[in-house]
């Protein structure tokens, strides 16, 4: 009798997971959860099951960002656009779908679901298994031989090549071997991996086949007769053989699952149709258990929409809901694709170019008598402006509504806040534009059902969010704060900040002068020449060469990240060369060059988007370019704001920030005595901490004691542990505990504050800040340590956080009012942190100058009075 072949199949769980969430539109189940990825998955490894019929099975996944390879090279996979959060959430459901099948996975940290796969299949070829591997990366073929055959999607998930040395030989012209010499040569976009500048694949495939490998090719660079190809060659050579590195799969990784371990003899039924229940795979479960299964999905009920070819002022009559459609992010510069608008007798969609010129569309959308319910008030506002519509009387936003009743969900489209309140009479914009590269406006009629759908929605779900908002008491921040912030920061978007384009390259030449001096000095202080970014140069010569103490190493060699260096700083002149080196490289290529990307081509202004419905504390964010992000704390990052420039001639720019208003906020929520007298006596509440835990006077309080009283202050608010001031302060953390310890003795009534919050969130779920603003905590009890000490600090962070949030959007709606009483000409261009920056003429700058502080120090009473600095100048960086 023959001897059956064990065959070991062999999935690269992150790379097909990937394929499939972006080869299939957007599907959820009836609990709302994502399941496109987990679905074109299971419905591949089915497949393979009966295609393959393994005797042994596994699915390898990454087991985090970082590998040894970032060791080598710290940009490895730096390129890559984080996962998307619809994707993030459907991990955790493959791996449980692959427990109910009988299904061995696994991954191991520092190393990738790769090398977990080079190193089984080495082992079962040894075993005389034949091996499967299926995966979409390239780098696997490396794996190939007469044993091991490598499956590579091609689109999607069921166009597929079977690699065996003769495909290869054939459709690439290279040997299985020669594979990471070929990626060595021509680098790889996806992994951020370099190669060689300007050699693709057809050149690396040449050299290869004329000197073998990629040593060779070196070894022989003299009798490379292209000129240019051989300088490429002399040039690049440390990033040749570092790319060669990074693309070698680690065979020999320190796994602990064994071939018997994947064993696989078939799936449990019962349990896989469990799985496939709850998922609302029916097509599938089907097939497993052979039982036809109902769908249960209600089929949308046709609705009446009518397509207007013109526009009358009776038309508006009793309209109240208004949807602007737009299919991405950046309203800035997308098309509004059409409109909705219903009354609760009719429903209608307007073209584009029919609603933007007409009179009588015009007249209702600045009526301010006339209410309008939107979906994104800011993105109406700036849409309509884009068309020289000034949007008046919006009296009711969606977004902003769902955004308040739980700021934890992920997904605020009005079909997501339909599903969730149990209304399913309107598809994704994902089932009906598509996603991605296959993002397309459908036809006329399909686009206006859709949009019909969702004003209908709109007008429909107003009441049933406004009775949770009511239960929730967030009525008054809806309609007092959010709600006419979003017009507010519409106006700030559609103004945009004029930039100097000018000043940012300048500042990119001096820059770039200042790091090669950089490199030039650490080159001297090293005694020799190496490249500063790649980590396995930088490692010897600190650790073997200038002899610093090791403080981690790794398989791969000695880590040089930002913490290590950090920690080594005072040992040699060289480590603050090189972490300023990091900074201002950053500096250069994050935000010099990120913001010359977004100048507007036609205002030469950037008109960054406001996040308004996105953080959960209720503070803003911005997005292209992120404002809150410009680095202040080294002086060339300081210079970055010299490109802020007023719009017009005569104009400066007026910076007004609330000082520690994070502290005045503690002072108020906690009521401490001695905290609330520091700050109604105007003291430096740094000094006066300091006085109060050294139990010094205050003449007696030097810089360094200040400056620890300042960590403890600011760490105290987000709810800092031991470890954390030590890491800050340099002190042990016997030190810090003894610090944190006299804070607590001398403010007693913030340690019970900290206290009774934490319990109060365990009993409610969740924490408010003084405007109501709520922020659930769903770990707060959870048996999980890390978990549950995150949620604690949250718990403690979030109603001081949420309340300075709070009240600099109140700020920014009274002086909005302030300034239009006045007559003034000067407009709000941000907001970032606890900053407004303003433009006006020089001629209001006097009235600025006692309005601006009076009203953002009056817009909320604390038990502590609230403090405004100002600062104006030509530039945002001369206010200051």
């Amino acid at each position: 009798m023959l001897k059956m072949t064990n065959k070991l199949v062999l999935i690269d769980g992150n790379s097909i997971l990937y394929r499939a969430f972006f080869a299939l539109p957007l599907l959820n189940n009836d609990k709302g959860v994502y399941t496109n990825a987990v679905y074109g998955f299971t419905t591949m490894l089915m497949k393979i099951i009966e295609t393959e019929k393994p005797t042994h099975m596994l699915v390898a996944f990454d087991a985090g960002k970082t590998t040894f390879r970032h060791e080598t090279y710290q940009e490895y996979k730096g390129g890559r656009q984080k996962t998307p959060p619809e994707l993030s959430e459907q991990f955790p459901l493959i791996k449980e779908l692959l427990d109910a099948s009988s299904i061995k996975h696994y991954e191991l940290p520092n190393y990738e679901a790769d090398d977990i796969i080079g190193t089984l299949a080495r082992v079962a070829e040894k075993e005389s298994f034949d091996v499967r591997v299926i995966s979409g990366d390239k780098d696997m073929l490396q794996l190939v031989t007469d044993r091991v055959q490598v499956q590579l999607t091609k689109k999607g998930l069921s166009d597929i090549d079977t690699y065996t040395p003769e495909f290869m030989k054939e459709k690439m012209k290279v040997n299985p071997e020669q594979i990471i010499d070929m990626k060595a040569l021509m680098g790889d976009s996806s992994d951020n991996i370099p190669g060689i500048p300007g050699i693709g694949q057809k050149t690396a495939v040449k050299l290869l086949n004329q000197f073998h490998t990629l040593e060779k090719v070196f070894e022989n660079v003299e009798s490379v007769t292209a000129k240019k190809l051989k300088e490429k060659l002399e040039n690049h050579q440390d990033d040749a053989f570092m790319s060669k590195q990074l693309v070698t799969i680690n065979c020999e990784s320190p796994i602990e699952v064994e071939l018997k371990d994947t064993l696989y003899s078939g799936y449990d039924v019962n349990q896989l149709s469990a799985v496939f229940k709850d998922l609302g795979f029916n097509s599938l479960l089907t097939k497993v258990t052979g039982e036809v299964i109902v769908e249960e999905k209600e089929a949308l009920e046709a609705v009446d929409i009518e397509i207007l070819d013109n526009v009358s002022a009776s038309l508006f009559i009793g309209v109240e809901a208004l949807e602007v459609e737009i299919l991405t992010d950046n309203y800035h510069l997308a098309p509004i694709e059409g409109f909705g608008i219903v009354n609760k007798d009719k429903k209608y969609f307007i073209p584009t170019e029919i609603a933007v010129k007409s009179d009588a569309f015009k007249q209702w959308a600045e009526d301010p008598e006339k209410e309008k319910w939107v979906f994104d008030a800011k993105k109406v506002t700036v849409s309509l402006l884009n068309h020289g519509i000034v949007v008046s009387g919006i009296t009711f936003d969606l977004l902003l509504a769902s955004y308040l009743i739980d700021p934890s969900e992920n997904h605020h489209t009005i079909p997501a806040i339909s599903h969730r309140m149990g209304q399913k009479q309107v598809l994704s914009d994902e089932e009906v534009y598509g996603k991605g590269a296959k993002l397309q406006v459908p036809s006329q009629d399909q686009l206006a059902d859709h949009i019909g759908r969702k004003t209908m929605m709109l007008f429909a779900l107003k009441s049933q969010v406004e009775e949770e908002l009511e239960a929730n008491q967030q009525i008054e921040l809806l309609y007092n704060l959010e709600l006419p912030l979003a017009v507010i920061l519409g106006k700030m978007e559609a103004t945009g900040v004029k930039i100097d384009q000018d000043q940012l390259n300048v500042m990119q030449k001096e820059l770039k002068i200042r790091l090669d001096k950089i490199e030039e000095e650490v080159h001297e202080l090293a005694g020799e020449d190496f490249n500063l970014n790649s980590p396995k140069q930088l490692g010897p010569i600190l650790f073997e060469k200038l002899e610093l103490p090791i403080i981690k190493k790794t398989k791969t060699g000695y880590s040089t990240s930002a913490d290590i260096l950090e920690q080594l700083k005072q040992k040699h002149p060289i480590i603050p060369k090189l972490l300023l080196y990091r900074q201002l490289r950053k500096l250069q290529s994050t935000y010099i060059e990120g913001l010359l990307k977004v100048v507007h081509p036609d205002t030469g202004k950037i008109h960054t988007r406001f996040n308004q419905a996105l953080t959960q504390t209720g503070r803003l964010s911005s997005t292209e370019p992120n404002m809150q992000n410009i680095p202040i704390r080294l002086e060339e990052g300081k210079k970055i704001r010299k490109a802020f420039i007023p719009s017009e001639k005569d104009w400066v720019i007026f910076a007004a920030d609330y000082s520690q208003i994070e502290l005045r906020v503690l002072a108020d929520i906690a009521k401490d005595e001695l905290l609330v007298q520091a700050f109604q006596e105007d003291m430096d509440i740094h000094t006066r901490t300091a006085m109060d835990v050294f139990h010094v006077d205050a003449e007696d309080v030097d810089g360094n004691m200040r400056r620890q009283a300042k960590a403890v202050n600011f760490g105290i608010v987000y709810g800092i542990s031991d470890y954390g001031l030590s890491q800050n302060l340099g002190i042990t953390r016997k030190e810090a505990k003894a610090f944190i310890e006299r804070y607590f003795d001398s403010y007693p009534g913030v340690k019970t504050y900290m206290e009774e919050i934490v319990k109060e969130a365990k009993q409610k779920g969740y924490v408010t800040t003084l405007m109501q603003r709520r922020r659930y905590l769903p770990d707060i009890t959870n048996r999980n340590f890390n978990l549950r000490s995150f949620a604690e600090r949250t718990a403690m962070n979030t109603p001081i956080q949420g309340s300075a949030a709070d009240i600099i959007k109140k700020a920014m709606i009274d002086l909005e009012h302030a300034l239009k009483e006045n007559n003034l000409k000067a407009r709000m261009l941000l907001q970032v942190h606890d900053e407004l920056i303003i433009e006006a003429p020089k001629t209001e700058i006097e009235l600025l100058k006692e309005l601006v502080p009076r009203v953002m120090e009056n817009t909320v009473s604390l038990a502590v009075p609230l403090k405004v600095d100002y600062a104006y100048g030509e530039t945002w960086f001369d206010a200051k």
